[in-house]
């Protein structure tokens, strides 16, 4: 067990203590007992084991238009019905697009933000991640006036714009993952995948081995035709469906499948039927 202490030069040193019995069975209970967050897709929920482990932070990578915009705003929408507000954090798209895009769901986007469910952020990365660290930004200000529980950032491939190191890259997205974990928000990392179709290239900045789960949303041909995939490759600290699912987004969002059957391949982008 690890406390902080500072020494008379004002340094911080780590002193360590023996946990007592009572103490490491406190820290197993409440693991056992964390708290799962609902997507507001059921068939999502049912591939994360539960839906989202309450203050993980979640990539959901995928080739522009497939839909990930859409999940997060169901994310946040579905939070803010269960007396969770959420905040969204835009580096493209203007609010008011987001709020038309809402619309078209049936989600009031505004009427929520009158009531303080929900704060839509435009911003961009070089300021949301000074604001992480201020006390007096915007975000703070967010903070302690709705004291969001819920959070997507539209998109984090905007961070990459930042620095060409993949080092110093690694940094930054550490900053964001542990800044949205510190203020107490479970957290949804919209990425652009690098290609429509097929195998992806590698990531920079290692944001797949920083982030708590892995969900992948795919563009996929199958027997001629375009259709949508889904999958979760990662989720630390849960169980997860290992199985690549079909969805579609109707007029109430996002609403996963059945899994593909008879079929392999299908995220490489050269899929074939199996005996």
């Amino acid at each position: 067990m690890l406390f902080r202490s500072t020494t008379s030069r004002g340094n911080d040193c780590i002193k360590t203590k023996r946990a007592t019995s009572s103490e490491v069975n406190s820290l197993k209970t409440s693991s056992k007992k964390r708290e799962r967050l609902t997507t507001g897709i059921s068939g999502l929920d049912s591939m994360l084991g539960g839906g989202l482990l309450q203050g993980s932070a979640a990539l959901v990578s995928g080739a522009p238009g497939v839909g990930k915009t859409t999940l997060g705003l169901q994310y946040l929408v579905t939070g803010a019905s269960l007396g969770q507000p959420g905040l969204l954090v835009t580096f493209e798209e203007f609010p008011a697009t987001l709020i038309r895009d809402a619309d078209a769901m049936g989600w009031d986007l505004r009427a929520l933000e009158a009531e303080g469910k929900l704060r839509l952020l435009f911003t961009s990365p070089e300021v949301f991640l000074k604001s992480l660290e201020s006390p007096d930004s915007p975000l703070s200000e967010t903070m302690h006036t709705i004291a969001p529980q819920r959070a997507v950032l539209d998109s984090v491939a905007h961070f990459q714009r930042l620095t060409s190191d993949r080092v110093e890259l690694r940094h930054v997205y550490n900053s964001i993952v542990n800044g949205l974990k510190r203020e107490g928000m479970t957290s949804l990392l919209l990425d652009e995948a690098a290609r429509l179709l097929g195998p992806q290239y590698r990531y920079a900045g290692a944001l797949p081995f920083l982030a708590d789960a892995l969900i992948l949303m795919r563009y996929v041909e199958v027997d001629s035709a375009m259709r949508r995939a889904i999958a979760v490759l990662k989720m630390r600290g849960s169980t997860h469906a290992r199985e690549i699912r079909s969805f579609s987004i109707g007029k109430n969002g996002v609403e996963v499948g059945e899994p593909f059957s008879g079929q392999e391949g299908i995220l490489s982008g050269s899929p074939h039927r199996v005996a």
